[in-house]
């Protein structure tokens, strides 16, 4: 139920699944700003989303669109890792959280990070963890997580 004090800002950028449309939205171009995404065919689209979709809630692709320009400005993914610590535990993976420049300062990054989180911890995960560059640290710290230790990683392509 909305309240009468919501704004049309607030209203015209809601957090939802990722759909099979998203990809004539702009949602590659997305990807591309954050890190290496060759451009993708239609038909590898569909697949890789049917194939994340058969996952149910363990794996989840959120997006944001502007419904005024019809493109997709905000994204997030998260996957649950199954555990044998903690009583057979899960934790939730937050991955390739970007923002388009056109949207950024209007805490759309922030309300993916929530979606995220909250799906986490319905799914009864005991943490929420990701990496991230030092530059954005403080944003991170902003959506309520904190730095612990370090990252390694090695690349193969």
């Amino acid at each position: 139920m909305q309240s009468g004090g919501s704004s049309n800002e607030e209203d015209k950028f809601q957090v939802r699944k990722l759909e099979i449309s998203d990809k004539s939205k702009g949602f590659i171009e997305l990807l591309q700003q954050l890190s290496v995404c060759d451009s993708v065919s239609d038909k590898q689209f569909e697949e890789r989303f049917q194939e994340l979709r058969s996952h149910g809630d363990d794996h989840l692709v959120c997006v944001i669109e502007d419904h005024h320009s019809g493109k997709i400005v905000a994204t997030g993914s998260m996957f649950i890792e199954k555990k044998f610590l903690r009583n057979c535990g899960k934790v939730g993976h937050i991955e390739d959280v970007v923002v388009d420049p056109s949207a950024r300062g209007m805490q759309l990054g922030k309300k993916v990070v929530g979606f995220l989180t909250d799906h986490a911890q319905a799914m009864g995960c005991y943490k929420v963890i990701l990496d991230c560059s030092l530059d954005n640290k403080g944003f991170y710290e902003k959506c309520g997580l904190k730095q612990k230790e370090i990252q390694m990683t090695m690349y193969f392509v």
